[in-house]
C-alpha cells in the first residue's frame, strides 16, 4: 500500500479522474476566474501563459514550469553529446538519419489518415447546424502568415538546437575542453534533479487540465462530431501498433514493455494534453534504457518539430472530413495534392501560433476546394482530440530515438532489460532521489 502512495502514476490517475469530475459536475468552480486577463512573460527563453480560470491556472503552472527546462536540457544534452562523439561526421549523419526517418514516418502517417477517413467516412450526415461555430479568424491569419522563417523564429527549440550543435562542435576543438565538460555536466545533473521536484506536481497539472476541458466544453460537446472522434482515436491506436510496432520489432524491443515503461509520462501527457509536459522525463529514460545521450540529445528536439506522427494524422483526416461534411468529392488527384501540401505544411505546426488550426488553414486556402469556415466545426472537439495528437507524438519520438540509436550501434539491449525488468523501480525514481543527489 505504502509504494502506491507514493508512486507517481497512482497520483496522476487520481488527478485525471478527479478533473474529468469537477469538469463534468462542477464546471462553474473548473472555470472560475482567478486573474482578469492570462498572465503573459517569459523566463530562460520560454514564452509563458498561465489561463485565467482556476483550472486552467493550475494545469497552465505546471507546463509553464516543465518547459523551464526543456531548453537547458536540450542545450546541456546535445552539447555533452556532440563533444563524446568520436567525429563530426558522425553528427551529421545522425542528423540526416533523423531527418529522412522523420520524413518517410509522418509521410505514412499521413497516408494511413486519410485512408482511414476515406474508408470510414467519418463527415457523412454531420449537421453542420447541430455544431457551435467559433471564431476562426486568428487561425485564418496564422495559416495565412506562415513562413519557414517565421517557423524558425517561433520555435525557441530549434534555435536552442541549433545553438548546442555549435557550441558542441566549437568545444570539439578546443583541447583544453574538460574544464568546460565538467562544470556542464554537474550542471546537467543539477537541472535533473531539480525537473524530478516539479514532477511532484504533475498531479496538479493533470488535473487542471482535463477539469478545464470537460468544464469548458463539456462531455456533451462530443456528440456531434463523435464519429470523428473515434476514427482518429482508432486511427492513432493503429498507427502505434501497427507501423511503430513493426520499427520496434525491427529494434529487437517489445513495444508493450516500452510504453509500460513510459507509462507514467504517458499519463502526463494524457492529463495535460501537451508533450512538452513530459519531454525531458523522456529524454532521461531513453537514456536509461541504452540509447546514448548524443543520439537522445540530437533526435528529441528536432522530433519535436519534424516528427508529429499524431499532428500529421489528425491534420489529413480533417482535411478529409471537412471535404465529406459538406459533400465535395475529391479527385485522386487533389487528394495526391492535400498529402504533398500537408508533408511540408505539417513540419511547422508545432512553432505556429494556432498549431494544427493554422496549418489547416494553410492548407485549405492552397486547395481552394473545401471552405475554410468548416474550421469552426472543430473548435468545440480539438481539445478532447488533442491528447490523442499529443501522446501518439510522444511515443513516436521516442521510437525515432530507439531506432536510431540501434541503426547507429548506438543502443544497449542489456540496458534497457535492465530499465524494462526494473519498471516500477525507476517509476519512483523521483521518490528515491529527493534526498539524494542524481
Amino acid at each position: 500500500m505504502k509504494k502506491v502512495l507514493t508512486n507517481l502514476t497512482f497520483w496522476v490517475l487520481v488527478a485525471i479522474t478527479a478533473g474529468i469530475l469537477v469538469g463534468h459536475y462542477a464546471p462553474g468552480w473548473a472555470l472560475q476566474k482567478v486573474m482578469d486577463k492570462p498572465f503573459k512573460g517569459s523566463a530562460m527563453g520560454q514564452h509563458i501563459e498561465i489561463g485565467a480560470t482556476l483550472s486552467e491556472f493550475l494545469g497552465g503552472s505546471f507546463i509553464s514550469l516543465v518547459k523551464l527546462f526543456i531548453n537547458p536540457i536540450i542545450f546541456l544534452t546535445i552539447t555533452l553529446g556532440i563533444v563524446s562523439m568520436s567525429n563530426l561526421k558522425k553528427v551529421g549523419r545522425v542528423g540526416a538519419k533523423a531527418l529522412l526517418y522523420f520524413e518517410i514516418v509522418t509521410t505514412f502517417a499521413l497516408l494511413i489518415g486519410a485512408g482511414v477517413a476515406l474508408l470510414v467516412k467519418p463527415g457523412k450526415g454531420v449537421d453542420t447546424h447541430a455544431v457551435k461555430g467559433g471564431d476562426i479568424s486568428r487561425y485564418t491569419k496564422a495559416g495565412d502568415d506562415f513562413s519557414w522563417w517565421k517557423f524558425f523564429q517561433d520555435n525557441v527549440t530549434l534555435q536552442v538546437l541549433l545553438l548546442a550543435l555549435l557550441t558542441g562542435i566549437l568545444l570539439s576543438f578546443y583541447e583544453k575542453r574538460d574544464r568546460v565538460i565538467k562544470p556542464l555536466q554537474r550542471v546537467s545533473k543539477y537541472i535533473f534533479k531539480g525537473l524530478h521536484f516539479v514532477m511532484i506536481l504533475a498531479p496538479i497539472g493533470a488535473f487542471g487540465g482535463m477539469a478545464y476541458t470537460i468544464g469548458r466544453y463539456g462531455i456533451s460537446a462530443l456528440l456531434p462530431l463523435a464519429k470523428l472522434m473515434g476514427t482518429v482515436y482508432m486511427t492513432m491506436a493503429v498507427f502505434i501498433f501497427l507501423i511503430l510496432w513493426l520499427i520496434l520489432r525491427y529494434c529487437r524491443v517489445s513495444i508493450g514493455r516500452y510504453l509500460k515503461y513510459i507509462r507514467e509520462e504517458l499519463l502526463v501527457v494524457l492529463g495535460t494534453s501537451s508533450s512538452e509536459a513530459a519531454l525531458p522525463s523522456l529524454m532521461e529514460k531513453l537514456e536509461r534504457m541504452g540509447c546514448s545521450k548524443s543520439v537522445v540529445g540530437l533526435v528529441v528536439p528536432t522530433g519535436y518539430s519534424f516528427n508529429l506522427d499524431g499532428t500529421t494524422i489528425y491534420l489529413s483526416m480533417c482535411m478529409i472530413f471537412l471535404a465529406q461534411v459538406y459533400n465535395v468529392d475529391l479527385s485522386w488527384g487533389q487528394i495526391a495534392s492535400i498529402v504533398g501540401i500537408l508533408m511540408l505544411t505539417s513540419k511547422g505546426a508545432a512553432g505556429v501560433t494556432g498549431s494544427g488550426f493554422a496549418v489547416l488553414a494553410s492548407t485549405l486556402t492552397a486547395i481552394k476546394v473545401i471552405p475554410m469556415e468548416g474550421l469552426a466545426l472543430l473548435l468545440g472537439v480539438d481539445r478532447f482530440m488533442s491528447e490523442a495528437r499529443a501522446i501518439t507524438n510522444f511515443i513516436g519520438n521516442g521510437v525515432a530515438t530507439i531506432w536510431i540509436a540501434h541503426n547507429e550501434k548506438e543502443f544497449d539491449p542489456v540496458k534497457m532489460e535492465s530499465a524494462f525488468t526494473n519498471t516500477d523501480k525507476s517509476e519512483d525514481i523521483l521518490h528515491d532521489n529527493l534526498g539524494k543527489d542524481v
